[in-house]
């Protein structure tokens, strides 16, 4: 089990601030970041279930709160194996739609095994995707529309991560990684 929530939640800052802010494998992510308009939540509760009432509560609470631009919801005793995860993925897509949230936000997936589809487990661009824990990341589409309508080529910022990525190389990737949750 890990440590305390402060914890999870200080390691998951950490990632955001070197790993996606630093590398800047997210153009959109250092504005919520420095205003602090992240909702960090450690999920604890042991069922897919509750894990799916919480994030119901997550897209409740984003509804009632503009002071919330984005939430992290991290499972740190949960869906080790990505299979595993993948399922929780598939049920929470499932809710955004069965909720009627489908086009008001949107989850983005971290996991600290991420794979993409046709990639092989030790490519660095893997790491665009891979985080400290298992999390769903909720993200309201608005915003997100704002953010791309602002962006110069948002088009390239994916092939532009995996260059990145691989130029650094998976070792040191996974060092950065490992070093947040030491």
């Amino acid at each position: 089990m890990v440590d305390t929530n402060q914890t999870v939640i200080q390691q998951t800052k950490e990632w955001v601030e070197e790993i996606v802010i630093g590398l800047n494998l997210c153009p959109f992510a250092a504005q919520p970041f420095q205003q602090n308009t992240i909702e960090y939540t450690v999920n604890s509760a042991e069922s897919t279930e509750q894990h799916l009432h919480q994030l119901a509560d997550c897209f409740a609470r984003l509804d009632e709160s503009a002071d919330i631009e984005t939430s992290l919801l991290i499972y740190p005793d949960a869906y080790q194996k990505f299979d595993d995860y993948l399922k929780l993925l598939d049920y929470a897509n499932h809710l955004l739609d069965d909720l009627n949230y489908t086009g008001i936000y949107q989850i983005a997936s971290f996991h600290p095994d991420y794979c993409f589809e046709g990639s092989a487990d030790n490519d660095a661009s893997n790491f665009s995707n891979r985080s400290p824990y298992p999390m769903l990341h909720l993200i309201r589409e608005i915003d997100l529309e704002k953010a791309i309508a602002s962006y110069p080529n948002i088009e390239d910022v994916p092939e532009d991560n995996i260059k990145k990525l691989k130029k650094i190389g998976y070792k040191e990737m996974q060092d950065k990684l490992k070093k947040i949750t030491a």
